[in-house]
């Protein structure tokens, strides 16, 4: 595995690192024997950045993490994240207030079963409250010594420079991947001038760009993908032929269409680290062989000219979700 610096730290994170979401929540059954042999796996291949937050699974995932994360602290940057709640009807929403913060912070810090968090971010910008106001409050955290480092999750510029004078930002983890790249008009470049380590989720396009999803019809009930615009009508046909005809350049290239979508994440700057999201060893393996990819002009170009020639992808969530991102 290649490492790579997180922000203005000194931390060497894993150049690809590893999404925990889906082992506990989102995409249909859950397995907790094949999760917990993959984040040993992770170990094996020197992935050891590590994503999770307190709202996925109502905080199953925190738990079952730390059955890896206690006996292997040392060898393990965690990171979590709160403001996003759950109702008793299984509905959630977002409440990113400083004192929901001091209560979030307590619960995840004895659901991991650790002393301290080393990357805490605020999940969504919570425009009810200044975000000098939540920083403020986050900021708390790193004195008391709960959390090492801070980041934010899906903000806009503003909030990022709002933030970063209140407190030093060390991550910035927003969606980006060849379907989703509305981070490149302005917030990339100010994470650069600030240095803020970019953390890209769904570097994948939650399966779209690897051409192995057939349809809806074939994910589980309570895969959450249901509710995306761009498994339906005719995003989903623009989307099909897209991934279909990227998975021709990438078995051209010699590699996966996975493998090939996360190296030309990996390709966008030093600075960039995706953690793909997997709850298996094999998918888990085939991400991590993508830090040994090379993406040449090429390649840019022809996976540039592909997306153009598919444009109609679809809004990345419903609209309800999509107020949320880029605040």
């Amino acid at each position: 595995m290649k490492y790579r610096k997180l922000g203005f730290t000194n931390e060497s994170v894993s150049a690809v690192g590893l999404g925990c979401m889906g082992m506990s929540y989102a995409y249909g059954p859950t397995d907790e024997t094949e999760s917990l042999a993959t984040l040993h796996r992770a170990l094996d291949l020197g992935i050891n950045f590590w994503d999770t937050a307190d709202m996925y699974g109502d905080g199953k995932n925190e738990e079952l993490v730390s059955k890896v994360l206690v006996p292997n602290r040392d060898k393990i940057f965690i990171a979590t994240k709160f403001g996003i709640r759950w109702r008793e009807d299984n509905t959630n929403y977002l409440d990113g207030s400083p004192e929901w913060m001091r209560t979030a912070i307590e619960k995840s810090l004895k659901r991991l079963r650790v002393d301290v968090i080393d990357l805490y971010y605020a999940h969504r910008i919570d425009t009810r409250f200044p975000v000098e106001e939540i920083v403020g409050a986050m900021a708390d955290l790193v004195k008391q010594g709960k959390v090492r480092y801070l980041g934010l999750s899906e903000a806009s510029v503003s909030s990022l420079r709002r933030a970063h004078a209140v407190h030093p930002i060390a991550a910035l983890q927003s969606e980006y991947s060849i379907m989703t790249r509305d981070v490149e008009d302005g917030i990339l470049a100010t994470c650069r001038d600030l240095s803020i380590g970019f953390v890209a989720y769904s570097p994948l396009a939650r399966g779209l760009a690897t051409a192995t999803i057939a349809g809806k019809d074939q994910l589980a009930q309570n895969d959450f993908r249901h509710t995306l615009p761009r498994l339906q009508g005719k995003h989903w046909e623009n989307n099909k032929n897209l991934a279909q005809e990227f998975a021709a350049l990438a078995k051209k290239k010699g590699c996966t269409a996975a493998q090939l979508a996360l190296a030309w994440v990996l390709a966008q700057g030093e600075d960039i680290i995706p953690i793909p999201g997997t709850k298996k060893q094999k998918y888990l393996e085939e991400n991590a062989a993508a830090a040994d990819i090379t993406v040449s002009t090429s390649d840019a170009a022809s996976i540039g000219a592909l997306v153009k020639k598919y444009p109609d992808t679809g809004q990345r969530y419903a609209d309800g979700p999509m107020k949320l991102v880029n605040k």
